[in-house]
Order: C-alpha cells, then structure tokens, then sequence
C-alpha cells in the first residue's frame, strides 16, 4: 500500500486507525501514530491544527471528521 500523497488523506487514516485501536476520539497533543506503510502522523498537532483551521477546511474535509466523531467540524 503506498501512503496518500496528501497530508490531511494520510491524518484521517490515522486517525480512523487510532479510533478502531483505542476505541476514543481523544488524541493526545504528542502522540505520533505510525500506518500500516511506516509512515507517521503527528496525530496530535494534526488534529489539533485541524480544529484550529475548520474555517478553511473543505466541506468534504469537515464531513469526514464530523463522521468520526468531531463535533467541532459540523
């Protein structure tokens, strides 16, 4: 599998797997999340700075973490 081109593609699927593993949303600052290809998400400041950025995020992109759990992002 080769990882998604794009930063926020490669933070939802972190962010799916942490959610199926730890069963929470809750996603601390420092924690780093590793994919099934190695590569890494800083979970943390990735949703974080989501959070901080909903304004210029996509409709898509707000549906997505709306899906996951974020009501922050409706």
């Amino acid at each position: 599998m080769t990882a998604p081109s794009d930063a926020f593609t490669r933070g939802i699927m972190a962010l799916q797997q942490y959610i199926a593993r730890e069963g929470k949303t809750v996603v601390g600052r420092a924690h780093i999340e590793e994919l099934p290809d190695g590569t890494t998400v800083r979970l943390g400041v990735f949703l974080s700075n989501q959070k901080t950025r909903r304004d210029r995020l996509t409709d898509h992109q707000l549906t997505q973490l709306a899906n996951l759990g974020y009501h922050w992002a409706v």
